[in-house]
């Protein structure tokens, strides 16, 4: 795992960020920051957008904004995914990523 800082682009009012999705874990979190992607590894399996759903749930909770506010925006069939969120800050995401450390 690197320590690089965390590239989020800020657009129309969302940040843009990429995760880097490890399914099928013992437990759903945060691992970090990986080549500046957010790392997140989760319990679910990548079958039929379960996966996902749970990232999608998963960033719901840890970022306290509703689900209809988190959007996969690229690549939904690969470990590596562009999400877009609204209504949250950057400090919202550095606070997650420190809390993972």
């Amino acid at each position: 795992m690197s320590d690089d800082a965390l590239k989020i682009v800020k657009k129309d009012g969302l940040l843009l960020f990429n995760v880097k999705v490890v399914p099928r874990s013992s437990k759903t979190h945060v691992a970090g920051i990986y080549n500046g992607m957010l790392k997140i590894r989760l319990s679910a399996v990548p079958e039929k957008g379960k996966a996902n759903q749970a990232l999608v749930n998963f960033l719901s909770e840890i970022l306290n904004v509703p689900k209809a506010y988190i959007a996969i925006t690229a690549g939904l069939t690969a470990k590596v995914k562009q999400i877009s969120v609204k209504n949250v800050t950057q400090q919202d995401i550095d606070d997650i990523v420190s809390q993972s450390k």
